[in-house]
């Protein structure tokens, strides 16, 4: 089984994804969603969890060689980055969203050193702003950012636009499109359904996808 299938069979089997096209959340910027999204459940869910660590280990291996350190994005992205580093042997820290406003002030937790080959673990990729930010953190930092691991994407143009804008490379574990057709195939959602998850996928901000 490929690994997106795998992945994607996994955050459906948990929850982490959660299609609702007949019931659609509303996301804090108002947008209505037929998918929620809540990979944390990943972290309590010992097989999936083990599946989703030994996968971004082995995109790290397979894409970024090279890494020296891994660096996740908070909060979401660190346990991942302090298991994957776990497994491979590697040096973690985080990025915080902002600096702390007492003692070091630090807003890069761990050690990092000018010129070290960072990868971004982060959990989940929408429209990319805030990995982007955390890739500018690093930079400014001197780090060399080779780029992003995540454990899904959901391939949204406005991300991809911006990721290509920042230089940065992202690999996902899985997408939007393997978890929807993974969905239908396994009857949680109806085939039919997948189109207009497809086309909310393609413009979020046109609702004409609710209600079939």
């Amino acid at each position: 089984m490929e690994l997106s299938t795998l992945i994607a069979k996994d955050l459906l089997s948990i929850q982490a994804v959660f299609f609702r096209p007949e019931e659609p959340f509303t996301w804090a910027s108002g947008i209505k969603s037929p998918v929620y999204t809540d990979n944390r459940l990943t972290l309590t869910a010992p097989a999936v969890r083990n599946d989703v660590e030994n996968g971004l280990a082995q995109l790290i291996k397979e894409n970024y060689p090279e890494v020296e350190v891994l660096m996740g994005t908070s909060t979401a992205g660190i346990a991942h980055a302090a298991i994957v580093g776990h497994i491979m042997n590697l040096p973690m820290g985080y990025v915080r969203s902002g600096s702390k406003d007492h003692g070091r002030q630090n807003q890069i937790e761990g050690k990092l050193l000018p010129g070290q080959k960072v990868v971004v673990v982060e959990d989940l990729i929408s429209t990319g702003g805030s990995c982007i930010e955390v890739v500018n953190v690093l930079r400014e930092a001197g780090a060399e950012v080779l780029g992003i691991v995540s454990i899904f994407t959901y391939g949204m143009q406005k991300g991809i636009d911006r990721l290509a804008a920042a230089n940065v490379k992202n690999v996902s574990l899985t997408n939007f499109d393997v978890i929807a057709q993974v969905a239908a195939d396994e009857k949680y959602i109806k085939s039919e359904d997948v189109s207009r998850l497809i086309q909310f996928r393609n413009n979020p901000s046109d609702e004409s996808w609710i209600g079939g």
